[in-house]
């Protein structure tokens, strides 16, 4: 696993997972700026990720540095919203 990067430029988070076969893949979520809130508006995880639990691990990769940075987060995505949902342990950054 990377470190979460938030690519400014194209509105987009990212991390990097390591697959099955050990290749390097990414999960990423796009997102609109709204001041410090971040509407998350897709998550995505590459094919070969998808069941091995990284799009939850990438989740929370993502709430804890939106906590870090004091921005919180408005789920529009239905897995975000379902993610968020099952974890109400980061309420404190969701809208």
């Amino acid at each position: 696993m990377t470190d979460l990067r938030d690519v400014i430029a194209d509105q987009r988070f990212e991390q990097g997972f390591s697959d099955p076969e050990g290749q390097l893949r990414a999960v990423f979520a796009d997102y609109a700026v709204q001041g410090t809130t971040r509407v998350i508006l897709h998550v995505e995880a590459d094919p070969a990720l998808r069941g091995t639990g990284a799009a939850g691990q990438f989740m929370q990769s993502l709430a804890q540095h939106a906590r870090a940075e004091g921005l919180k987060l408005v789920p529009r995505c239905s897995y975000a919203v379902a993610w968020l949902k099952r974890h109400p342990e980061f309420s404190d950054v969701t809208v």
